[in-house]
């Protein structure tokens, strides 16, 4: 992208050119906001002769910072000094120079995920609440309002004094706490927090940022929280130059202590502030902007904007009426396969939803149909097992003090060491960690295998022929000193991608050091511990399927919205609290405005959910949208019997049928669904004819519909599925 001022309107223009003070800009969903945060830094680069060194932007994911840093290295020479990162990113980096001077910790801190931090809560609660899940969910909850706000530990306990268990609770996470601190570790959090305690306990540290950031830019300000405002207006205090970018509308992390009204307390923080608004979109057609503001414009927490775009015409949004959440993913899986062959690609589409629990029937039908797709919102690729595993050998050589990563190793390959010998290890000196502890001369006996495995771990970290660069020599040793790989059955074919999962981690190895030639190994545990598995959504040739929540700040060209039904979008929890329906509409807006040319919706009158099935009410943001159809659905009487039959069965795509082997859709609803002539010749399709399916291999069909629409098909190692001919990947043998 070449660095061109011309390329922006005046809208743009103004707030780009505000170059003293602080600077407000309200941008609406698809406004170009990337666009003018980018010319932003290069326009103080080039023009204004700033030192990129000056320069920090915020983000708020990995791929936006990588997006952000490409495109200012395109347009002007020495961008690669521009401090460019995720706020957890860039705290990281600050803790890593300074967080020595909170003592304990040192700088080879360990970073915790998720499920690390997880497993310690879990360990902490089970022997305070005997596994109360209620006490479980109350301590999750307080740990987080705690961390995100601005009180003292003290202080937030005292003002929840009157909460549910609040005594127990507090040891709970004054232990968590402890915990943490005996490792040498940080949650996600964290790095936030101590950030801000390092910045208010040793002043000198502050000022050096402050002064060296003249000006600072953060996207996405909507999205921020109390500790995140509060960094900002620290590193911030000398210069005053502050530009954030954000929009209230999209503000839908409020469940994770965003807080869209810091957008208006930069208003009283900084009285001089200069506002702008962008409200021209330049993603999405005029007839998907309508249904997106006609949504939005029923909020009353928001800035007063509408979006507009000059990009007319396009295709309707539609709205479907399934009878069920089968119907609804053949639907959308019959959509697909038709705008395939207009010449979109499977990476062109998302399926959104607001819930990762209606994804199964999407899961199923797309592999009947061979439509390529990912689910984002399972297990990340570094939170398998055998990754996490890899990871805790090399935290070990970062953190001798990781008792989480001690313990997952130290059993694996199999060594015969079990709980008791870790509960009596930790018995031994409680001031110390496990590693220290099995070094000591106190240890036991009948530890020895944990010493030896000590001792090894000990030696192979001083020695000289195994330096920790080049990174992938020196995880190809640790592979092969520790017999890793060899602790899978490689004949076994689940054991076998585990191995195969191992090889891509190695592979991610060398790519870090490809990108990062002179980085540490405490740095690479850093990039994947931060890393997201959002950051891929769209990089591949497959249908995205996600919550709304995960594309935030992406596009496609076609978006499904599916699942359109009170108690699901909007959540039950939303239903009679004003202010979170407000954040579901939020949520509503930010799933239509993801599209760029096609927006199909959907709603199911029955859906399978929550171990029952229950009939639904279309959601309120149908009728809001202005596309809801009063007419009730086309359902025979016929088909719903025959639904009916089988209909609680557990994790099938397609219920034994009647006897009579009626078609489970109707003649009526497939023809409806067809919006044009099929491709395919159905006609090739005989009964006891022997098909291929890419997925269930070989099989029988035994029956076919008088119309030829539908078969049955028998394979051998699935059993019988009802496919429509027109659409299943079958060949014939």
């Amino acid at each position: 992208m070449d660095y061109c001022l011309e390329s922006l309107n005046e809208e743009q223009l103004a707030p780009l050119k505000q170059i003293k003070g602080a600077v407000l800009v309200t941008a609406g969903a698809g406004s170009g906001k990337t666009r003018l945060l980018t010319h932003r830094v290069a326009y103080l680069i080039k023009d204004c002769g700033v030192d990129p060194y000056n320069i920090l932007a915020i983000t708020f994911t990995n791929k936006a910072a990588g997006e952000m840093k490409n495109r200012i290295s395109s347009m002007v020479y020495g961008a690669d000094r521009v401090w460019i990162s995720t706020f957890h990113s860039m705290c990281a980096k600050i803790l890593r120079r300074d967080i020595d001077l909170l003592k304990p910790f040192t700088k080879d801190f360990s970073i915790y995920s998720e499920s690390d931090s997880d497993k310690v809560l879990k360990e902490i609660i089970s022997q305070h609440s005997d596994g109360d899940d209620k006490i479980k969910k109350a301590v999750v909850k307080h740990l987080s309002n705690w961390k995100n706000g601005s009180q003292t530990l003290e202080d937030y306990l005292s003002t929840h004094e009157d909460s549910f268990d609040m005594d127990k609770i507090g040891e709970i996470i004054r232990e968590y706490q402890n915990r943490l601190k005996k490792n040498n570790a940080l949650d996600f959090d964290d790095l936030l927090c101590k950030t801000v305690e390092l910045f208010k306990t040793f002043p000198e540290v502050l000022n050096y940022y402050a002064n060296r950031f003249e000006y600072i830019l953060v996207d996405e300000f909507q999205d921020t929280n109390v500790v995140q405002y509060n960094l900002v207006k620290m590193l911030s205090s000398v210069h005053g130059n502050l530009f954030v970018v954000g929009d209230e509308d999209q503000c839908i992390y409020s469940w994770r202590g965003a807080n869209f009204q810091n957008i208006f307390n930069l208003k009283k923080d900084f009285p001089d502030v200069k506002v702008f608004k962008l409200e021209r979109n330049y993603r999405s057609t005029d007839e998907i902007i309508k249904v997106a503001n006609n949504v939005i414009k029923n909020n009353s927490t928001r800035l007063n904007k509408n979006m507009w775009t000059d990009k007319k015409g396009g295709e309707k949004p539609t709205l479907y009426n399934a009878y069920d959440e089968k119907d609804e993913a053949l639907y959308v899986a019959k959509t697909i396969a038709m705008l395939k062959g207009q010449g979109y690609e499977y990476s062109d589409m998302a399926v959104l939803m607001r819930m990762n629990a209606l994804s199964r029937s999407f899961e199923e039908a797309f592999l009947l149909y061979n439509i390529p797709h990912r689910i984002f919102g399972g297990f990340k690729f570094y939170e398998r097992v055998e990754i996490k595993n890899v990871i805790g050998y090399l935290r070990l050589f970062t953190n001798p003090k990781d008792d989480v990563s001690f313990a997952r190793i130290i059993n694996f390959p199999k060594r015969g060491i079990g709980d008791g010998t870790l509960a009596k290890l930790q018995s031994l000196d409680e001031g110390k960690s496990l590693l220290e502890n099995v070094l000591s001369e106190n240890l036991k006996s009948n530890q020895a295998l944990c010493k030896k495995f000590a001792t090894f771990i000990e030696g192979y970290k001083k020695a000289e022929n195994c330096p920790q660069k080049p990174l992938s020599k020196f995880v190809e040793n640790l592979l092969n000193a520790f017999k890793i790989r060899e602790a899978y059955n490689i004949k076994d074919e689940e054991e076998m991608n585990r191995v195969m999962n191992i090889e891509q981690f190695v592979s991610s190895v060398k790519e870090f050091e490809s990108l990062n030639p002179d980085s540490s190994l405490g740095e690479f545990l850093e990039s994947i511990t931060l890393s997201s598995d959002t950051d891929d959504i769209g990089s591949e040739g497959m249908v995205t399927i996600a919550t709304v929540h995960a594309v935030k700040g992406l596009e496609f060209r076609v978006v499904f919205v599916i699942g359109l039904e009170e108690g699901i979008f909007p959540i039950s929890r939303a239903l009679n609290n004003s202010y979170e329906l407000e954040e579901e509409r939020r949520l509503m807006y930010v799933a239509l405005t993801r599209a760029e040319e096609r927006l199909y919706l959907s709603h199911a009158s029955k859906r399978y959910l929550y171990k029952e099935s229950q009939y639904q009410t279309p959601s309120r943001f149908c009728r809001e949208l202005g596309l809801l159809s009063l007419e009730k659905p086309n359902i025979s009487i016929e088909r719903d019997r025959l639904y009916g039959g089988g209909y609680e069965r557990k994790r099938e795509w397609v219920q034994d049928r009647a006897d009579n082997n009626k078609n489970l859709f109707d003649k009526s609803q497939i023809l409806k669904k067809r919006e044009e002539k099929p491709k395919k010749d159905v006609s090739v399709y005989k009964v006891g004819q022997r098909v291929r399916h890419p997925r269930y291999e070989e099989g029988e069909i035994v029956y076919i519909s008088d119309d030829g629409l539908v078969g049955d098909i028998v394979f051998d190692n699935f059993g019988k599925k009802c496919l429509m001919l027109e659409l299943a990947p079958l060949e014939i043998i």
